[in-house]
Formats: C-alpha cells, sequence, structure tokens
C-alpha cells in the first residue's frame, strides 16, 4: 500500500508542477521585471525610428503584455476540453508543455532580438498552457485518485498555485533573476517546470476512466487501477465505471447553453457560475497589485518591499493549506461563507485606512495589515474550496484578468511616468512644442518627443520610417487617446489628455 501511496503522491507532484504551479508562477513573475521591460520597450522602439516612445504607448504595450496572458487562459481553456477527449488526460498534459517551450524561447532571445513582440506572443503562449493545465489537471487527479481522497486530491490544484505564486516571488527578487540584466532568463525560467513534467509524468499511468469510456480498454484500465490502487480489490470501482460508461453509450457531450435547459442540471451549473465568478471578482487580485504601494507608504524601504510582497504570497499557501486539513471537519459551506465574511469585513477596513490615510499616521500600518488578513481569509474560504469545482472557473478567470489586465496599477503608472519618462526625456533634447505653419498635424504633441529647431520657412524633416502595421496600430492608438474614452482614461490615471495643434489654435480646448 505504500508503494500504491507514492504513486499517487507522484501523479499529484508531476501534474501540478505543469498544471496549476506554471499558473501561479507565470502570474508572479512578471511583476518584477516591470520597469526594465518598459524600459526594453522604450529602447527598442528608439532604436527602430530614432524617437522614444510616449509614455501612453509605452503604458498601452505594456498592457498588451499584461493582458496576453489571460487572454491566451481563455483560448486554453477552451483547447482543454477537445484535447483531453482526443489525446487523453496524461497526453493532454505532456503535448501542453509545447506551448511552454516555445514561450520559454522567446523569452531567452527577445533581447537580443531587439522584440518586445516576443515578450508579447510568449505572454499569450503561457497563457494557453495555463489554461489547459488548470482544466486538464483537475480532470486527470480526480478520475486517478480513489473515491475517499478526491476532495483532498482536488484541492492539491489551489496548494500547487499558492506555491507557483511564492515560488514566483522568490525567484524574482533582485538577488536572483530580477536585476535588469537577468529579466529574459527569469520569464524564460518556466521551462524548468515543463521539464520536470515531462520528464516524470510519462512514468505514470493514464486515467482509468478515459482508458474505459472513452477508449473503451477494458485491460489497460485495469492495469492502470493496479498501479494507483495495488492489490486492493478493483471489482466495485469497476463495476461503477462500466455502469458510467453504459449510462454514456450513445450521448453526447451538452454545450453550455443546453445544461440550462436540463432542470436536473440547472441548479449546479448556476452554483459553479456563482462560485466562480464571485472568486474572481472579490479582489484578491487587487490587493496584490496594490500591496506594494501600501508597503511604501507604510515606512518600508523601497528595496525592502519585494520582502514583504513574498509574505502576502506566503499567507496564501498558509491560509490553503488550512482550509485543506479543515475542509472534512467544518464543511465547505462554512469554510466559503465564513471566509467571504471575513473578507468584506477587512475590505471594508481597507477602504477606510486608505480613505484616512492623510488624516492619521497609523492608517498606513492598519492598511498593511488588512492586506495581510485579506488574503489570509481569502486562502481559507474561496482560494482551497472553489478550485474543487475548478472545471467551471478557469473561464471566468480568463474573461476578468482579459479585462483587468489593460488597467496597470496606480502605482506602477507612477514609477512609469517618473523613472521611465524622465529617462526618455533626457535621452534627446527638449523643445517647447510650436504652432504649426503650412500644413495641419493630427499627431499629439508629447513633452518626451523632441524636435528639432525651425528657421524660417523651412519644412520640416520627414518624420522617421516606422515599420508596417506597427505604424498603424500606433497611429490608431494615438487617434483613440485623442478621442472622448482615451481622454477620460489619461484623465483617470493622472494625466492630461494629448491636443493638437490645430486644437491649441482655438484655445486648447478638446473637442470632446
Amino acid at each position: 500500500m505504500e508503494a500504491q501511496g507514492r504513486v499517487l503522491l507522484l501523479t499529484i507532484c508531476a501534474a501540478g508542477i505543469g498544471g496549476t504551479f506554471q499558473f501561479g508562477y507565470n502570474l508572479s513573475i512578471i511583476n518584477a521585471p516591470t520597469l526594465h521591460i518598459q524600459e526594453f520597450t522604450n529602447e527598442t522602439w528608439q532604436t527602430r525610428t530614432g524617437q522614444p516612445l510616449p509614455d501612453h504607448l509605452v503604458l498601452l504595450v505594456w498592457s498588451l503584455i499584461v493582458s496576453l496572458y489571460p487572454l491566451g487562459g481563455l483560448l486554453g481553456a477552451l483547447l482543454a476540453g477537445p484535447l483531453a477527449v482526443t489525446l487523453g488526460r496524461k497526453k493532454s498534459l505532456l503535448v501542453n508543455n509545447a506551448f511552454v517551450l516555445a514561450a520559454a524561447a522567446l523569452f531567452g532571445f527577445s533581447r537580443r532580438a531587439g522584440s518586445f513582440e516576443m515578450i508579447m506572443l510568449g505572454r499569450l503562449l503561457v497563457g494557453i498552457s495555463a489554461g489547459v493545465g488548470m482544466n486538464v489537471q483537475p480532470m486527470y487527479l480526480g478520475e486517478s485518485a480513489p473515491k475517499e481522497l478526491r476532495g483532498a486530491v482536488a484541492m492539491t490544484s489551489a496548494i500547487f498555485t499558492a506555491v507557483g505564486l511564492v515560488m514566483g516571488q522568490v525567484v524574482g527578487l533582485r538577488e536572483l533573476l530580477g536585476g535588469p540584466q537577468a529579466w529574459p532568463l527569469l520569464l524564460a525560467s518556466c521551462l524548468v517546470p515543463g521539464a520536470l513534467q515531462l520528464a516524470s509524468l510519462p512514468l505514470l499511468p493514464e486515467s482509468p476512466r478515459y482508458l474505459l469510456i472513452d477508449c473503451g480498454d477494458p485491460a489497460a484500465c485495469r492495469a492502470a487501477l493496479q498501479r494507483l490502487r495495488g492489490p486492493a480489490d478493483l471489482a466495485g470501482e469497476l463495476a461503477e465505471l462500466e455502469q458510467e460508461r453504459a449510462a454514456c453509450r450513445g450521448g453526447r457531450a451538452r454545450r453550455p447553453w443546453e445544461l440550462f435547459r436540463e432542470r436536473a442540471l440547472r441548479r449546479q451549473v448556476a452554483s459553479l457560475v456563482v462560485l466562480g465568478g464571485a472568486m474572481e471578482l472579490c479582489g484578491n487580485d487587487a490587493m496584490y497589485a496594490y500591496a506594494s504601494a501600501v508597503f511604501s507608504q507604510a515606512g518600508i524601504p523601497q528595496d525592502k518591499t519585494q520582502y514583504a510582497a513574498i509574505g502576502t504570497g506566503g499567507c496564501e499557501l498558509l491560509a490553503t493549506l488550512l482550509s485543506c486539513l479543515a475542509i472534512e471537519r467544518a464543511g465547505r459551506r462554512v469554510l466559503l461563507t465564513g471566509g467571504y465574511r471575513l473578507m468584506t469585513c477587512w475590505g471594508s477596513v481597507f477602504t477606510a485606512a486608505l480613505c484616512l490615510q492623510g488624516s492619521f499616521s497609523w492608517t498606513p500600518y492598519l492598511a498593511m495589515a488588512c492586506i495581510f488578513a485579506f488574503i489570509l481569509s481569502f486562502g481559507i474560504g474561496p482560494g482551497g474550496l472553489v478550485p474543487l469545482h475548478l472545471c467551471a472557473f478557469p473561464l471566468c478567470l480568463r474573461l476578468r484578468g482579459l479585462v483587468l489586465g489593460h488597467l496597470p496599477p496606480r502605482d506602477q503608472r507612477q514609477e512609469l511616468r517618473g523613472d521611465l519618462g524622465g529617462a526618455a526625456q533626457t535621452q534627446l533634447p527638449r523643445e517647447e512644442p510650436r504652432p504649426s505653419v503650412g500644413r495641419p498635424r493630427g499627431r499629439p504633441v508629447h513633452g518626451a518627443v523632441a524636435r528639432p529647431a525651425r528657421r524660417g520657412p523651412a519644412p520640416d524633416p520627414p518624420p522617421p520610417v516606422e515599420p508596417l502595421g506597427v505604424q498603424a496600430w500606433c497611429s490608431a492608438s494615438e487617434r483613440w487617446f485623442q478621442g472622448p474614452l482615451g481622454a477620460l482614461c489619461l484623465e483617470a490615471v493622472g494625466r492630461k489628455p494629448t491636443m493638437t495643434n490645430s486644437e491649441k489654435r482655438r484655445g486648447g480646448k478638446h473637442s470632446l
């Protein structure tokens, strides 16, 4: 029995290291090289065109890099079902590492090739890998674990996610791979978990349920069960699988909208949607995003906030482990409702502390304590329990991340306007913009873009030739930022909307 326990443990670790661990790891490692990637984007653009990229376009490129990860997760979640049925659970996890290998190559050679587009494509590929792994891993483990251990085995998905978050924060330290020269290796380090899965998972059996129901191979199903269960009596479990096979015979996979038409399935589907939506909209990711700014306001030195941020990931890991131990005694409903109530309480106190941070000296410390308490409550409640319904919530996760990924945290926006904007302005001599003479201009006037001095009626030099496709993309982006919605977004992040010269001649009023 000890040998079979080791086989099940190895199955859990081999599936998790390339599944939800990769999701948490790639989610957190992007935070450390934020400014380095933004500087690389600006330098790359200046090398190509001779001009630094305006601040709002650097911010737009960075937002795309961040948000392509959840977009890839959405594609991966849609791809996971057909892959799991066509190739099987184990082979799907193995083939899924092809996306990781390709992304690691793009990350590793992006700086040498001078292409920030390679980073964008790599983030899309690791997002696809995360979407496939987060769906196939719980399916594979749930079908491989014995009935009495399925709840505990399903909880390992949340544990591997928390471990991945912490490991990404640790590897991203400046002393390891978070420096200005090592960030391509940091992004490419997702290759290591993928290589570990490729080395270990082929030694383990395929899902017994897939072998019997999808492949129709009773002999292979019995062999897989014997490797997972040992010499125990398998007659009862085989009989259950045969009954499920007979019930599924002649049926077809239901489409999502068809599930709501079935009265017997409507309540279960509604509960999955509510649980998944509540988890992804509860604000836990916002706490992670603004933790560094709150720590700085509390008096922690800027070079030490990265160590405090590791504590947030450690809190979620600790709380998830405690939830795994308490789930059988307290029950799922008690932990879920209790976790959300505590999160509501701490979130309210956190909001009040942020509103009063200018009035009392102790409010930053209260806000910092609320961050840790909020994350602990999340790990005890929804963070550890909702992954039991993991097949439903990755789609909600990707849709949420796709929207929020375009809005970087306020502290990153301030750093971008200060450090990167100042560096861009010192690369070329700065001159005050002058009114247009002779021809209208549609490009915005930006302080970081230097214009040559004009003497007499001499015409302006021709603009530098920009790569095809990139020129059209930037022109469309600038036109959007000049419009009503773009102006509102720039005002929301603390910037003044850009004006064309024709608008300046009308008295500096925007045509909103």
